[in-house]
C-alpha cells in the first residue's frame, strides 16, 4: 500500500510517516503485535482508523454484520472479521477475546426513538465483554458538550455511554469531540452545501454560538495515541482544533477557501431544532434524521474546557490543523474524487437489509418485475464504465424530472432522497450509498445490483448485468419489487405507467452512452494518428 496524503493523514503499512511515527504500536511483552478491536469499522471514523492502526503495527479485528461489506474496503483482507452485532453478547465476547485495545465508534445518529436504549444496551455489552476478556483499554469517541445544561437526547446518550464504559472496570479513555471537518463528514457537508447554495441565509440563533471544530486527521491522531496511554488512566478528556469560531464564521471561512463571496447570515430566534433540521434536509444532501442531532449539538457553546489531553497525548508534531486548512484538505479530496469514507455510506435504520432472494426462492411469493434488454456494439468494458458511473452527478440516464420528483417525494416523507449522491464519481463497492439505493453486489465488468433505501411499501432492487455478445455486449436490466400488503400492490400499479419512460429509457441511453464513449475514443485515436510525424 502506498502512502497518500489526505485530510486524515498518511498511512503506509511499511513505514508510518510524519505525525504517525510517534504513535507506533507498543509490542506485547512476548514481542508480538498488540490486537485492536474496532466497533464501527465500516463507519466514517472507523473506516479511516483501521488502515492507520494497521500502518502503526496493530493486528486489527473488526465486529461487523457483514464480512462482505468489510471485504469491500481496501484493507478488508488485512483484518480479522467477527460477523455479528454489538447488541449480541456472544458476538461481543468472541470479538473481545485476546484484545489489547477496544475502540467503541458506534452511535445511533439517525436512529429512531429507541436509539438511547440501543446505545445503552450496546455500551453494557461492550463493558461486560471487555471486562470478562481483560481488555487492556477501551477508547470511546463521544461528543463535546457544555456542563450544567439540558443536553439534546443524542448528546445525553453519548455522555451515558461514556459513563457506562468508565464504570466497566476496564481503563477507559473517552475522547469528546465537537464538529469534525473532513471530506465526507456530515458536519462538513452541512457547512459546505449551506454556503454553496445560499447567498443569504436566514439561520437559527445558534449560528452565533462558539464551537471548536476539529479536523478528522487530528481525530485520527488522538485515537491512535489513546492506545498508548498509561493503563491506569480512566477518564474523559476534550479534544478540539486550534480555532474557536461561531458557526456563521465557519460558513464564511469555508466560502473564502472555496473562492466564494462572503455570505450574509441573519440569526432568527424562531427556528427550532426541528424546523432547522427540516431546512437542512431541503437545502443539503444531509437527511433530516442525521441533520437533527447535528443541529441539536449546536444549541449550546461547545469548546474545549481544558487541555488535559496534552498531558496524555501530545499534539501532532506539525501542530493541530486549522479550520481553514481542514476545509482546504477536504475540498482537495472531494475534487480529486478520493474521499476515503463518507457519512453517505452509513447504514440507515429501518432500511431493508435482506439481500435479493435467488429466483427459485420466489416461488409462492408475490413479486413484480420489470425487465429490459438491449444490445450494443460497445465492448463490455465500455458498457461497464457507464454502469459503474451511474447516479450522483451522472444521473440515471432517463427522465431526469421523474427521478427528481421521486427523490423529493422521498425527502418529504423523511427518506434519504436523491441528494445523497455517491462517495466516488467513478468507483462502486459493496455497501456504498448511491442516491436512494445501496450497492448490494458488484461483479466488476458483469453485474451491479442495488437495494432500494427510499421509502416504499415493500422491498425493491435494481439489477444491471452485462454479457459479451459477439464483438459487442448484451445489457440486461431488471427491477424487482416485493410488495408489502395492499399498499405495496397499489404502489406498484401507481408507478407502472412511468416504468416505460424510466426503465426503457435507462436501457437505451446506457448502451448509447457506451457507444458514444467508444466513438469518442476512436476519433481521438484517429486524430492523434493524423498528427503523428511521418517516419
Amino acid at each position: 500500500m502506498t502512502s497518500t496524503p489526505d485530510d486524515a493523514g498518511s498511512h503506509d503499512l511499511g513505514a508510518p510517516t510524519g505525525r504517525e511515527e510517534s504513535l507506533r504500536a507498543i509490542p506485547r511483552p512476548d514481542g508480538s503485535a498488540p490486537r485492536a478491536l474496532v466497533l464501527g469499522a465500516t463507519g466514517y471514523i472507523g473506516g479511516r482508523l483501521v488502515p492507520r492502526l494497521l500502518s502503526a503495527g496493530y493486528r486489527v479485528r473488526v465486529l461487523a454484520r457483514s464480512a462482505v461489506r468489510v471485504g469491500a474496503f481496501t484493507w478488508g483482507s488485512e483484518v480479522e472479521v467477527v460477523e455479528g452485532d454489538a447488541t449480541d453478547p456472544d458476538a461481543m465476547a468472541e470479538a473481545a477475546a485476546d484484545v489489547d485495545v477496544l475502540y467503541h465508534l458506534i452511535h445511533s445518529m439517525g436512529a429512531g426513538k429507541s436509539f438511547e436504549d440501543t446505545d445503552r444496551r450496546v455500551a453494557e455489552n461492550v463493558a461486560a465483554a471487555a471486562a470478562a476478556a481483560s481488555v487492556g483499554r477501551i477508547v470511546y469517541l463521544g461528543g463535546l458538550h457544555p456542563e450544567g445544561v439540558d443536553l439534546s437526547p443524542h448528546l445525553r446518550s453519548r455522555v451515558e455511554v461514556g459513563e457506562i464504559l468508565l464504570a466497566s472496570g476496564v481503563p477507559t479513555l473517552v475522547l469528546q469531540a465537537g464538529v469534525v471537518i473532513g471530506s465526507g463528514s456530515a458536519s462538513f457537508e452541512m457547512v459546505r452545501h449551506l454556503t454553496d447554495v445560499l447567498p443569504y441565509m436566514p439561520a437559527p440563533k445558534w449560528v452565533r454560538n462558539h464551537i471548536q471544530p476539529i479536523a478528522v486527521r487530528d481525530v485520527m491522531h488522538y485515537l491512535l495515541g489513546a492506545a498508548r496511554v498509561d493503563g491506569d488512566v480512566n477518564r474523559t478528556v476534550d479534544i478540539g482544533g486550534p480555532d474557536v469560531l461561531r458557526y456563521g464564521q465557519m460558513m464564511n471561512a469555508y466560502a473564502v477557501v472555496a473562492g466564494l463571496p462572503q455570505r450574509a447570515i441573519a440569526a432568527l430566534p424562531v427556528l427550532t431544532p426541528g424546523l432547522a433540521s427540516h431546512w437542512v434536509n431541503l437545502v443539503t444532501p444531509v437527511p433530516r434524521s442525521i441533520a437533527r442531532p447535528l443541529v441539536e449539538s449546536l444549541q449550546h457553546e461547545c469548546v474545549v474546557k481544558d487541555h488535559d489531553i496534552d498531558g496524555l497525548i501530545p499534539p501532532p508534531a506539525d501542530g493541530l490543523t486549522s479550520y481553514r486548512r481542514a476545509v482546504s484538505l477536504a475540498l482537495g479530496r472531494e475534487r480529486s474524487d478520493a474521499v476515503e469514507t463518507s457519512w453517505r455510506d452509513s447504514d440507515i435504520l429501518g432500511a431493508p437489509s435482506d439481500p435479493l432472494p435467488n429466483d427459485p426462492d420466489w416461488a409462492g411469493r408475490t413479486v413484480f418485475t420489470d425487465e429490459r434488454t438491449a444490445t450494443t456494439d460497445a465492448p463490455p468494458a465500455a458498457l461497464w464504465r457507464v454502469v459503474e458511473g451511474i447516479g450522483g452527478e451522472n444521473g440515471w440516464y432517463s427522465s431526469p424530472l421523474l427521478w427528481a420528483v421521486r427523490g423529493w417525494m422521498d425527502r418529504l416523507v423523511g427518506g434519504i432522497g436523491l441528494a445523497r449522491g455517491r462517495r466516488s464519481r467513478a468507483r462502486l463497492t459493496v455497501g456504498d450509498a448511491l442516491d436512494f439505493w445501496r450497492v448490494e453486489a458488484v461483479e466488476p465488468g458483469e453485474l451491479l445490483r442495488l437495494r432500494a433505501e427510499m421509502r416504499v411499501p415493500g422491498a425493491a432492487w435494481l439489477e444491471m448485468r452485462i454479457t459479451p455478445d459477439g464483438t459487442g455486449s448484451r445489457y440486461e436490466q431488471r427491477a424487482v419489487f416485493f410488495p408489502s400488503g395492499l399498499s405495496g400492490r397499489l404502489y406498484w400499479l401507481a408507478v407502472l405507467p412511468f416504468h416505460g419512460f424510466i426503465f426503457r429509457g435507462m436501457a437505451n441511453r446506457i448502451t448509447a452512452a457506451a457507444e458514444a464513449e467508444v466513438d469518442a475514443a476512436t476519433d481521438a485515436a484517429d486524430l492523434t494518428s493524423e498528427k503523428a510525424p511521418a517516419a
